[in-house]
């Protein structure tokens, strides 16, 4: 019987880490990897071969992060993930939370408006239309937590606990249309609060690590909900192959735990970047007060003594 709609009868042998390793390459997902990690590695070249320079740092989390999309849909993988929840599960959560929060440390779309040109004056380029995006009324309204945090807890509950998974998970268009989905809805969740990359919303520190912390705990209940379950809740996953020699109960309670237990793995990821972020930007603001006090020899400090020294004649 095929299973997946990938063209490939699903009579895998019993799962293990080497064989799930295993090369299987999904050309849409193979494609877009190569497109992505072509297009930042030519505005990479470009800053550098003009005298620009860009941290190495977003380079490397970059290039992590759209390898992780590689590693969960260019593997075998992808394969075991059509018949067995668990693996389904590892698959979601890296593309939804791993794989948004690496590229979006890479700060993709900082590089792109230092790589493109300007098309110059009354003429709309790439950077313009850009731009033109990042301003619009729909990308104010798509990374809004009013938005984000909703579409974030939806997309668990709404898709696993309803047909429409089934329905997507029955073709290769609809199980690719399901993946791009996990991996958007990570994008907008957490872009906001990542804070690189310019956007219509840019929250203080502290109200990031809220909208944060506001969405994880639904993936942890989502979790016990799945490991709790006395049946099988999801169609798809009711009668695995007998070919893997698992339990579709047992399969169904790993998953549960493997989403739980991934709920934890992007609140430090991100909680460690706000942390840094938040540093670096303290050290930006005194550098720019120290700056400011060398040029006007310190008015501030002067104004503020001057102060004092009236409060203290007043009080004679």
């Amino acid at each position: 019987m095929d299973h997946s709609g990938h063209g490939m009868t699903m009579d895998l042998p019993p799962f293990t880490l080497g064989r799930g390793l295993e090369w299987s390459a999904d050309p849409f997902f193979l494609v877009a990897c190569l497109v992505g990690l072509g297009l930042y590695g030519w505005g990479v070249v470009r800053l550098v071969r003009r005298g620009d320079k860009w941290p190495v740092g977003r380079t490397v989390a970059f290039v992590v992060g759209v390898l992780t999309i590689a590693l969960m849909m260019c593997t075998r993988l992808n394969d075991y993930g059509m018949v067995m929840f668990s693996v389904h599960m590892v698959q979601h959560m890296v593309i939804s939370m791993v794989s948004p929060i690496l590229i979006l440390l890479g700060a993709p779309i900082t590089l792109a408006l230092r790589a493109l040109p300007t098309a110059g004056r009354g003429r709309k380029g790439p950077r313009e239309l850009l731009l033109m995006f990042l301003h619009s009324r729909y990308m104010r309204i798509i990374t809004h937590p009013a938005f984000t945090i909703p579409l974030f807890i939806a997309s668990l509950y709404g898709l696993y606990f309803t047909p429409l998974f089934d329905t997507l998970m029955s073709s290769k268009p609809g199980h690719i249309a399901m993946m791009v989905h996990f991996f958007a809805v990570g994008l907008v969740f957490f872009w906001p609060i990542m804070g690189v990359d310019p956007g219509p919303h840019r929250p203080g520190y502290l109200m990031r690590m809220l909208e944060l912390f506001a969405g994880m705990p639904f993936h942890a209940f989502f979790g016990i909900a799945l490991m709790m379950a006395s049946e099988p809740m999801v169609g798809t996953f009711e009668n695995p192959p007998a070919s893997l020699g698992i339990e579709a109960l047992a399969d169904q309670n790993a998953a549960g735990g493997i989403a739980w237990a991934f709920s934890e793995i992007p609140s430090v990821l991100v909680l460690v970047a706000l942390l840094f972020q938040w540093y670096a930007s303290d050290q930006r603001q005194a550098r720019r007060t120290d700056r400011a006090a060398d040029r006007d020899g310190d008015k501030e400090l002067e104004a503020y003594n001057a102060y004092l020294a009236s409060l203290n004649a007043q009080g004679r």
